[in-house]
Formats: C-alpha cells, structure tokens, sequence
C-alpha cells in the first residue's frame, strides 16, 4: 500500500457547522501565533479548518502564504495524525514569521496534539 500525499476535498472541513463543532470542548495544542482545536470524527483520516484573520493578518497575501505553509505541512504530516477535526485559528505575530520557522511550529504544534489526544 503506498501512502498518498494529496489534499483533497475529503481532508477539509467545508461546512459551517463542521467548524462549530470542533469548537464543543475541543482538544488544544497552542502557541503564541498559533492555536488548534481538535476533536474526533467519524472518518477514518484527519480533517482540517483553518482561519486567519484580518485583523491579525492583513493583507490577502500574508494570508494566502500561512495558509499554504499550514496546508502543506499538514498533507505532509496527515497520516501521523488520529482521526480528528483540527481547526488552526492564527493569532498576531505569525506575519513576521519566515516559512522555515511556520513550518517548524506547526510541526511541534502536530507532535503536541497528537500526544494531548493520545494521553
């Protein structure tokens, strides 16, 4: 069996209600820019949400680029992950992070999750 590597529209919460539920007594990993909340589902992979505000993030392209480094991490790391719903909600200060960095903390925010869920 090899192990795929994509994203696709089965890996992302979709639906307003998707999000709101992970928001019911989630499971938290944070740091100072960045928090996920997680809860279990019913599928058999990780599914994820992510927002980033305006009013901490203000231009499209900040936005865009943290939400592609997050994306793409979690499609490298997707099948380390349980089955869980994580919502990332960004925080102030992720803007003048580098991409190295970003990556970096979402892979120990992944690692730190994963073991709250775990335990």
């Amino acid at each position: 069996m090899t192990i795929s590597y994509t994203f696709t529209r089965e890996l992302r919460l979709l639906t307003p209600a998707q999000f709101k539920s992970v928001f019911s007594k989630p499971i938290k990993a944070s740091s100072a820019e960045i928090t996920l909340l997680a809860i279990p589902n019913t599928e058999q992979h990780p599914r994820i949400g992510l927002t980033v505000a305006k009013r901490f993030v203000k231009k499209a392209h900040q936005r865009n680029r943290i939400k592609r480094i997050i994306r793409d991490n979690f499609r490298l790391h997707q099948h380390e992950l349980p089955a869980i719903d994580i919502v990332v909600l960004v925080r102030n200060g992720v803007v003048e992070m580098e991409n190295a960095e970003l990556h970096k903390l979402v892979e120990k925010l992944w690692r730190k999750l994963n073991r709250r869920y775990n335990g």
